[in-house]
């Protein structure tokens, strides 16, 4: 995908002055901060601790009490 982006001076010199000193593209520069800021913004990330979390010993898992529910109707909307 193409697109054209407009910066302001400052920035433009900025990324200047970065890509001289990493040996990068500006285009190079501009996809790695635009792939680093998606990743922390574009998609919502669980926090590690709740992905970790495996739940509480003294509260019984939701799916022992399926035994008790009826079995889905053929149409779901009937």
């Amino acid at each position: 995908m193409n697109f054209n982006i407009y910066l302001d001076d400052e920035t433009g010199r900025q990324l200047n002055r970065a890509v001289e000193q990493s040996g990068e593209s500006r285009n190079a520069l501009i996809r790695q901060a635009l792939s680093e800021w998606l990743g922390r913004h574009g998609t919502p990330q669980w926090p590690p601790e709740l992905l970790s979390f495996e739940g509480l010993p003294e509260i019984p898992p939701f799916e022992s009490t399926r035994h008790g529910l009826n079995p889905p109707s053929d149409d779901p909307l009937t």
